[in-house]
């Protein structure tokens, strides 16, 4: 799908003057519809019959690289993967030397998957440059968008590959990991193309980058609970997760008295309570238990064990890990109370990221300019920006999706707020190039 400037204007390298704007109304409404047509594009390239599955250094992920370096290269982008198999496409500045400013996100998926988390980021990023080629305009910085290798982590259950790899915190260790077929994370990216013995050499240099921008579903429903289409990311939410085993005493569901019992299972459940109090509480704070076992797991018998997982986020690191600690003091109180041991293992916990300040600012004006109010609001799930983010400058915008549903078939986007993002994504280039760089 052609947009209409891209069919009769071609990319030079010399700028306009004076220099038109990139937020044309015409431009955009083509570009959004393209970005909608390039998403069903990528959402027919799966592994699977029936269903979205993209895992990262597959055939599919073959296809998909070569669909979106063929979008690039029509953009007058110079097109290339990096050792670890991530995508970049290069759109020069006006003069050599220049710095880059990175646009992107990722192009592999869950299991059954919807067509926008990561797909839309990297194809807003495209349509991005594609609004410079439609003016042939250059920038005093260079522009490349990136769709980075294995961010889901569902083939090798680890997230952050190819981002990792770009700013140069792999760990070599990770190699060795192996698929559920057995196969080598060293030997899928080199059967994908890649070089897994060159992986240091796709790191970049922080001072060759001038910052990073990320695009992606909000993958919640705040922005669509107070109808905007835009939401600029303050933070990528920090969370511990852990996994709680309440030790009581089993028997016969009809023989011991309620008040001589030590279930496992009621401790677990006063617990998962507690936590949901806290987090009404504690603003901003979420906490969820998503899994419960009780053993040994008979209908007429007292649980005497019972396992939940708890997995606590915030943006602020000092508000998570104090609710952290009063929600096991608590569990432990509920755990004693009832005459039940509690052990509790700490399986991950990770700090929160803040997206820079000045780039939010940025993006806050650059969505008012479009006539809508810019809301800040947390990230609760994690993204390549948060690896970006402790390597260079970084920013996430996020676009409204129907119901705040994502990792799910059912994922959608209007084209209207995909219009909105490419608008606001071009007037935030604009006041990048036109206002000296802090």
């Amino acid at each position: 799908m052609a947009t209409r400037c891209l069919a009769t204007i071609a990319v030079e390298a010399k700028p306009v003057e004076p220099l038109p704007p990139m937020t044309t109304t015409a431009i955009v409404h083509d570009l959004a519809a393209t970005v909608m047509a390039r998403c069903d594009t990528l959402g027919a390239i799966s592994e699977e019959e029936g269903r979205l599955t993209r895992r990262s250094y597959t055939q599919a992920m073959r296809r998909a690289n070569d669909q979106v370096a063929a979008w690039m290269r029509a953009a007058g982008m110079d097109v290339r993967e990096d050792p670890a198999g991530t995508l970049l496409g290069h759109y020069a500045a006006s003069k050599p030397g220049a710095p880059t400013l990175l646009l992107g996100s990722h192009l592999d998926s869950v299991r059954d998957a919807g067509r926008y988390d990561g797909p839309l980021g990297v194809l807003v990023g495209l349509a991005a440059v594609e609004q410079l080629g439609c003016v042939g305009r250059r920038l005093p910085f260079a522009v490349e968008v990136a769709a980075f290798a294995d961010e889901e982590g569902l083939r090798f259950g680890r997230s952050y590959l190819g981002s990792m790899a770009f700013t140069g915190s792999f760990p070599p260790a990770l190699l060795e990991l192996r698929d559920p077929d057995g196969v080598r994370l060293a030997d899928a990216i080199a059967a994908f193309g890649g070089d897994p013995a060159r992986l240091g050499a796709a790191a970049r240099r922080p001072e060759d980058l001038l910052a990073y921008l990320e695009v992606h579903i909000e993958q919640g429903p705040q922005l669509e609970a107070r109808n905007l289409p835009l939401g600029v990311v303050s933070a990528i939410a920090g969370a511990t997760r852990a996994t709680l085993r309440f030790g009581g005493t089993a028997g016969h569901a009809g023989t011991v008295p309620m008040e001589l019992r030590h279930d496992a299972l009621c401790a677990a459940a006063q617990t998962v309570l507690i936590a949901e109090e806290l987090a009404r509480a504690t603003p901003g704070l979420v906490a969820t238990v998503g899994q419960i076992a009780a053993l040994p797991g008979a209908g007429n018998v007292i649980p005497g064990v019972a396992t939940i997982s708890l997995d606590v986020r915030h943006q602020h690191d000092p508000a998570r890990i104090a609710a952290v600690d009063e929600l096991r003091a608590r569990a432990q109180a509920a755990a004693s109370a009832r005459g039940v041991t509690l052990a509790w293992e700490e399986l991950q916990s990770t700090s929160a990221v803040p997206m820079a300040p000045g780039l939010r600012a940025r993006l806050a004006r650059a969505i008012a300019a479009g006539g809508h109010t810019p809301l800040e609001l947390p990230s609760g799930a994690g993204h390549d920006a948060a690896v970006l983010a402790r390597f260079t400058d970084a920013a996430m915008l996020f676009v409204r999706c129907r119901g705040g549903i994502s990792h799910h078939p059912a994922e959608a986007v209007d084209v209207a707020d995909v219009a909105a993002a490419i608008a606001a994504v071009g007037r935030w280039i604009d006041d990048l190039a036109g206002e000296p760089y802090p």
